[in-house]
C-alpha cells in the first residue's frame, strides 16, 4: 500500500510544494515501489518521499538513501575524462586506439565519438535495430540475468565481445547510446593515469566535492545503508517470481552504469558541473553542445524542458529495480534529483510509466506559468 508523502521537517515557510507531492504520489500510484524527491531552486530546498523503501513494509525511502545511479554514471566519467584533457593527459580529436592499442580499434574513432555515441561500435547489452532486429549481447533481462548476477565480467572481456559484432554505423556519420564506448573511456582512463577509475573519479570530481556518498564498485555486491530496496521480476517454469536484487555485482554494466550515489551529492555534482566548478569553460561547452540527432553533448543530454522552461541539463538511468534522475538549468540555479525503486522485469513494463513521470517532474519544476494580463 503506498505511503503519504512527507516533505522535509526543516522545509521554510511557504516550501509545501502540494504539486511535487502530487508528481509522486502518482509515480508510485503508477507502479513505482519507492521515490525520494529533491528540488533546489528559488525557494530554496525541498523534499519528499513516497511509498516504501522496501515491499511489505512501511517505512519510507530514506531522505538520503544510496542507490544505484546507472547512466548517470556515464557524465561522471566523462568528466574524468574531460578534466584529463584539461591536464593535458587526454586528447579529444586523439583516436582512442592510439591510447588502447590492444583493442585494434577503427582508427577513425576518437575519444569525442566516445564520450558521444558516435562510434558507431556495438552495444554489449545488445542492439535493437530499426527494422526491429534485436542482436542480443551479455544476458542482462530474466532469469539468465538473475542466475548470473553476482557474475564477474571483466571490462575488457565486454569491449572485445562488443568488437566481435558488427558496428551499428561507420564512426562519426550517426549516434547511437553504446554502453561499451564508455567502458572504453574507462580503460583509456586506466591506461593513461595507471590508476583505476575509481582512483580518478576521487581525484577529479568526488574528493573536490565531497561526494563521500558516492561510490565507484567494481565488484563489489553490497549498498551501503541506509538504501530503498530493488526488485526484479521473472518467469520460472510457467511462475512468476520476484527477487531482491539490490545486491548484485554491477560488473555486467561496468562504468556504463555501475556508480552508486544520493540525491544530495547528484545535485552537488550537476550543479557543480555545470558553473564551471569542474571543467574550464571551453570544455564545458563542448560537453554541452548537443549531436543533432539526439541531443547529446559528452556524457549529458541537452534538451527544452518545455513551454517556458528553457534549457536543461540531465543524464538519467537505472539500473534493475533502481533509478536516478539528474536535471539542472545551465546556470546551476534549479536542479532536480531523484532516486526510485521498483519492481524492474524483462518487458520493461515501467518504461511508459517512468517517461510519463519524468516529463510531469521536469514540468513542474522547470516551466513557469506566464502571468496573466
Amino acid at each position: 500500500m503506498a505511503r503519504k508523502i512527507t516533505a522535509a521537517l526543516d522545509a521554510p515557510a511557504g516550501q509545501d510544494r502540494p504539486e511535487l507531492r502530487q508528481a509522486i504520489q502518482e509515480m508510485v500510484d503508477s507502479g513505482f515501489t519507492g521515490v525520494h524527491l529533491r528540488v533546489h531552486d528559488e525557494r530554496g530546498e525541498w523534499l519528499g518521499s513516497a511509498g516504501v523503501a522496501k515491499l511489505g513494509e512501511t517505512a519510507e525511502p530514506p531522505a538520503d538513501g544510496r542507490v544505484r545511479i546507472g547512466s548517470n554514471t556515464k557524465t561522471f566519467t566523462a568528466t574524468v575524462v574531460l578534466r584529463l584533457v584539461a591536464e593535458g593527459r587526454i586528447g579529444l580529436d586523439t583516436p582512442a586506439d592510439d591510447y588502447l592499442p590492444e583493442f585494434g580499434l577503427d582508427p577513425r574513432i576518437t575519444v569525442r565519438m566516445l564520450l558521444q555515441h558516435t562510434s558507431g561500435i556495438f552495444n554489449f547489452t545488445g542492439e535493437y535495430y530499426e527494422d526491429g532486429t534485436v542482436v542480443p549481447g551479455i544476458p542482462w533481462q530474466g532469469q539468465e540475468w538473475v542466475d548470473s548476477r553476482f557474475k564477474t565480467y571483466l571490462p575488457q572481456d565486454l569491449v572485445t565481445l562488443a568488437l566481435s559484432k558488427a558496428p551499428r554505423f561507420e564512426p562519426g556519420t550517426d549516434w547511437s547510446y553504446s554502453n561499451t564506448n564508455y567502458v572504453l573511456a574507462r580503460l583509456l582512463v586506466e591506461k593513461v593515469t595507471g590508476h583505476s577509475l575509481a582512483e580518478e573519479m576521487q581525484r577529479l570530481v568526488l574528493g573536490p566535492l565531497g561526494l563521500s556518498h558516492t561510490l565507484v564498485p567494481t565488484t563489489e555486491q553490497e549498498i551501503p545503508e541506509p538504501h530503498a530496496h530493488a526488485y526484479y521480476r521473472y518467469e520460472e517454469a510457467g511462475r512468476q517470481k520476484t527477487v531482491d536484487v539490490t545486491r548484485q555485482n554491477p560488473s555486467w554494466i561496468s562504468s556504463g552504469g555501475d556508480m552508486i550515489s544520493t540525491t544530495q551529492d547528484l545535485h552537488t555534482f550537476i550543479s557543480a558541473l555545470v558553473t564551471g566548478k569542474l571543467l574550464p569553460a571551453p570544455l564545458l561547452t563542448e560537453m554541452c553542445t548537443p549531436h543533432p540527432k539526439a541531443g547529446y553533448g559528452l556524457g549529458v543530454f541537452v534538451q527544452d524542458a518545455g513551454p517556458n522552461g528553457g534549457t536543461i541539463i540531465t543524464h538519467n538511468g537505472g539500473i534493475t529495480g533502481h533509478a536516478a534522475l539528474m536535471y539542472s538549468t545551465p546556470d546551476g540555479s534549479k536542479t532536480l534529483t531523484a532516486s526510485l525503486n521498483y519492481v524492474d522485469d524483462a518487458t520493461m513494463s515501467l518504461a511508459a510509466a517512468f517517461q510519463q513521470a519524468t516529463q510531469r517532474l521536469v514540468k513542474e519544476v522547470f516551466c513557469t506559468t506566464e502571468p496573466t494580463t
